[in-house]
């Protein structure tokens, strides 16, 4: 779907940051929605929708647990 977004689990990423977090979550609305910047009539809508798609990823991240990882 979006190749520049990143793996942001383990073994794939040492460390993943809220901004990585925010950034893959951004990039992510942007494709479904086909806007990079939204018009102002949509920017709330886009801004929710970041916001959705970033806290289920940190839930997400913080509740996998990867076999054989440290």
């Amino acid at each position: 779907m979006c190749r520049s977004i990143k793996t942001l689990r383990a073994p794939y990423a040492e460390q993943v940051t809220e901004t990585d977090i925010r950034a893959a979550a951004l990039q992510y609305v942007r494709k479904i929605s086909g806007f990079r910047q939204p018009a102002a009539h949509n920017t709330e809508a886009f801004d929710r929708a970041v916001d959705a798609v970033e806290a289920a990823t940190a839930e997400l991240l913080d509740g996998i647990t990867v076999r054989g990882a440290r």
